[in-house]
């Protein structure tokens, strides 16, 4: 294989970064629009740039596809994502690392380009939701660490 193919061919995993965002007793979610899993509502988040730190990369993703500063506390979980073709081969894979925090921004959130929609729910309203695999668990599993 040429370099030129090399770079062709995808390289998994890829590093990611999502964050649970509290507001009071809300908490912020996208509904993806550009990107699988689309239509669905899930973290914000997305790839960690090179050289860039994974906290910063989660900070950096949700103020993209909402408008919101996030102030993460901690680590929820290192989550591995992984899409299969219909013959069960890989399609992507993904290394996500999870955290959550508290946003004290005044406004509502601003949906950015690669989202149809951002809002922060209720904790018993999420379970409403057309959600991406995982979303439920993690805002859980935040919601027991936060105290």
């Amino acid at each position: 294989m040429t370099k030129t193919e090399t770079r062709l061919v995808p390289q998994w995993p890829r590093a990611a970064a999502s964050a649970v965002v509290f507001r009071g007793d809300e908490v912020l979610l996208v509904e993806r629009g550009k990107s699988a899993p689309r239509g669905l509502w899930s973290l914000p988040g997305g790839h960690i740039e090179p050289g860039e730190k994974a906290r910063d990369a989660a900070k950096r993703e949700v103020m993209e596809e909402t408008a919101m500063a996030a102030e993460l506390k901690g680590l929820v979980d290192v989550h591995d994502v992984i899409f299969r073709k219909s013959d069960g081969s890989l399609a992507a894979h993904y290394v996500l690392a999870v955290y959550w925090g508290w946003t004290h921004d005044g406004h509502d959130p601003v949906r950015g380009d690669d989202a149809r929609d951002a809002r922060f729910y209720r904790f018993d309203e999420i379970a409403s939701l057309n959600l991406t695999d995982g979303t439920a668990e993690f805002v859980e599993r935040a919601r027991a660490l936060r105290g």
